[in-house]
């Protein structure tokens, strides 16, 4: 009985001491823990590969992940990247454009501008005093193409135009991107048109807007002497790509067997075709898409708004239904008077500041002016114009306001 005893004794001694020591190693993994949680992070990569002269506030201030306490990740917000191509004159339609991008966008937004030189310092000035917007950044980088072939790319169609068509070799670090003219104004926020990526199926790379709607005032269809995409072709002013699927794709081609990746087709595309296009870099992603049709995805006329869609009566369903989302003032109408509903809508966007009543209250002064336009075809469907801005200004402002 007795050693029956000193064995229980034994076997409490040992069962208390292995208690402390498993409370004693808990509390040291805690103190590791917090001290991971503490510790600084590594300084982030530029989100530009390759030496890219990328300037401006806040570029490359976006890292993978946040470390947290324990070392856990916590997924940080999803940023947009916005691409825009800005030569000449084009300051102020440029400003407008990203102004009215920031008025309802709620995700982050970088922007991504290439420039001519002459117009950096302008850009600075002007982008810089929206620094108190905390979602907002940007960079600026020059005008960049190929060495051997610069100036037969910078003289196709318009001054800097096919600039576009090197961005997904120029932002090596961007996974996708939203690429818009300097003439586009939006009425939604990019979240929306961004939201369209998550739609993407497994083949597709880009997403554009068909060229027309109606065939019988179609251009391509009646004029072009090259191959085009679907009925009417694409238009290339409101452009969303997946980057990485797009430098990772081999385009199939009429040049020759071989599929080509997007850096290898650009040139031969141009030297096969250059005589016989008319809307320059436009014209080439209409003919390798003819040839890639399954790569892109496209999306309803009101995400690509002109004045094709109304000159001659109204012809996008869509924005009948539900307004226009993205309004593209081509051919200059935003400066003339040929077509002054789309004037209106530029100018009381330029006007606008970003303060929150300023917004509130663009809405009525901008109605009585399209009202004046109603002799035109386009100012007769003046409404589908403010349909969505008036839906776009009441989710963003006339509810609880949050962080911008």
């Amino acid at each position: 009985m007795r050693r029956y005893l000193r064995v229980v004794g034994l076997c409490l001694a040992c069962g208390f001491c292995s208690l402390l020591y498993a409370f004693s190693q808990l509390a040291v993994s805690l103190e590791e823990g917090a001290a991971v949680g503490r510790r600084p992070q590594a300084a982030v990569a530029s989100w530009l590969a390759d030496g890219g002269r990328g300037t401006g506030r806040g570029a490359g201030s976006a890292g993978p992940g946040r470390t947290g306490r324990y070392g856990l990740k916590t997924r940080p917000t999803e940023k947009m990247h916005l691409a825009v191509v800005a030569c000449g004159d084009r300051l102020e339609e440029t400003v407008t454009m990203l102004k009215s991008a920031l008025i309802f966008s709620i995700k982050p937004l970088h922007v991504h501008i290439f420039a001519e030189d002459q117009l950096h310092d302008s850009f600075k000035d002007r982008l810089d005093s929206w620094s108190f917007l905390q979602r907002f950044n940007y960079s600026l980088y020059p005008i960049t193409f190929p060495s051997d072939s610069a100036m037969e790319w910078k003289k196709l169609f318009k001054p800097c135009a096919s600039q576009r068509l090197f961005l997904p070799l120029i932002l090596k670090g961007v996974d996708s991107l939203l690429y818009v003219d300097t003439d586009v104004l939006f009425l939604r926020p990019v979240d929306d048109i961004w939201s369209l990526l998550e739609r993407f199926n497994s083949t597709q790379i880009a997403a554009m807007a068909p060229e027309h709607e109606e065939p019988r005032v179609g251009w391509y269809n009646r004029f072009a002497r090259h191959p085009y995409y679907g009925r009417t072709g694409v238009n290339s002013g409101v452009m969303l790509m997946n980057m990485t699927r797009m430098r990772r794709k081999y385009f199939k081609n009429d040049m020759t067997t071989a599929r080509l990746q997007w850096g290898d087709i650009l040139m031969p595309l141009l030297k096969k075709y250059k005589l016989n296009i008319t809307w320059g870099d436009q014209d080439l992603l209409n003919i390798m898409f003819y040839h890639n049709p399954e790569s892109l995805f496209v999306f309803p006329c009101q995400w690509n708004y002109r004045p094709d869609h109304c000159i001659y009566g109204s012809n996008c369903r869509e924005a009948e239904e539900e307004g226009v989302f993205i309004l593209h003032g081509n051919r200059g109408v935003y400066h003339d008077d040929k077509q002054p509903a789309f004037r209106a809508m530029y100018e009381a966007l330029r006007n606008c500041s970003l303060e929150d009543d300023s917004v509130r209250s663009l809405l009525k002064p901008l109605e009585l002016e399209l009202q004046k336009t109603v002799h035109t075809y386009c100012g007769k469907t003046y409404k589908i114009f403010i349909k969505q801005l008036a839906k776009s200004i009441r989710n963003r402002y006339d509810t609880p306001p949050k962080e911008r």
